[in-house]
């Protein structure tokens, strides 16, 4: 992996306060790697460090081999960054927004072409607030990109958006990495990281506490499971059949139904027990761990506490 951003042992307090205590990652070239962890994990403050705008306590920082405290202005040419709120004056149309942040660099992006990835050309003469909560944060996103730069920093890009301006987002966040650029993308939000992110962090009380690819995170640790529905005529002591297969570690019932958790061969084992005794399940189900999961496993929080 050819890293683009190199990230070790981040530490910053404010007071009292430690917002982040001990963070190393590091993000290969043309990867989305998704940042999640619960309000206050220090999310927010490890990618304000990361472009330049927080100095840290300790650790050290690295983009594209340059140090955002040392040397701020090599990696402003380097780096784009979306942050929460993003907010423009009220009347400025999308096409003034665009020049306004291209007159900034020395060799900025075409203006019209950022229009096209918008996908939005018939809004180039809209004002800020008379777009949509998605056209904003899609306006956002072409801002951060006007400078050319290798990399993007996309704080909860699509917080407060319905599920059809979430979905356009994503598609331009996908239209984006398929350019060139590298992107770091801070969220709350499971649905999005398991569809963007090639692999993703989670950050708890200012640590990390897991990292991987979606699948690689699900996997880990995770027993085969199932769930099953048994006709009203099966026969009696079917539970205590599938418990005595040594390959199912334990049958519970669920809601009318039962879930069986076992071995890698725990589905054959069930099929082959019921198809022994003349049962054929009304309903079959195999179960899979979500990253949803994962992240209550790992930070003890629940998703609607996280998003608090």
């Amino acid at each position: 992996m050819d890293p683009v951003i190199t990230v070790q042992h981040l530490r910053k307090t404010f007071g009292a306060t430690v917002a982040v205590e001990d963070v190393s990652l590091t993000v290969g070239r043309g990867e989305i790697v998704g940042i999640l962890g619960p309000n206050g994990a220090g999310k927010t403050t490890t990618v304000e460090i990361i472009a330049g705008l927080t100095r840290p306590d300790g650790g050290r920082v690295e983009i594209l081999g340059h140090d955002p405290q040392r040397d701020p202005a090599a990696v402003r040419q380097v780096l784009g960054v979306q942050l929460q709120e993003s907010r423009l004056p009220a009347r400025i149309r999308v096409e003034e927004a665009l020049r306004l942040y291209a007159s900034f660099y020395p060799e900025p992006a075409d203006v019209d072409e950022l229009i096209v990835l918008l996908g939005r050309e018939d809004r180039r003469r809209t004002a800020f607030d008379d777009l949509s909560g998605g056209q904003q944060q899609r306006l956002s996103i072409a801002l951060a990109l006007v400078g050319r730069p290798q990399v993007v920093v996309l704080d909860e890009l699509t917080t407060g958006l319905d599920p059809r301006g979430r979905r356009e987002t994503w598609a331009l966040v996908e239209r984006v990495r398929d350019t060139g650029v590298t992107v770091l993308l801070v969220t709350h939000f499971m649905d999005e990281a398991e569809h963007l992110c090639d692999r993703v962090v989670v950050i708890d009380a200012g640590r990390v506490v897991a990292e991987g690819t979606p699948a690689e995170l699900t996997a880990a640790g995770a027993e085969p499971s199932l769930r099953l529905r048994l006709p009203a005529d099966a026969p009696a002591g079917i539970e205590d059949a599938l418990r005595s297969l040594p390959e199912v570690a334990a049958v519970v019932a669920d809601d009318g139904a039962l879930r069986v958790r076992g071995d890698g061969r725990v589905l054959p084992a069930v099929v082959a027990a019921l198809d022994e005794r003349g049962v054929v399940p009304t309903e079959l189900t195999t179960l899979t761990r979500s990253l949803e999961d994962v992240f209550v496993d790992v930070t003890g929080v629940h998703l609607e506490e996280a998003a608090a």
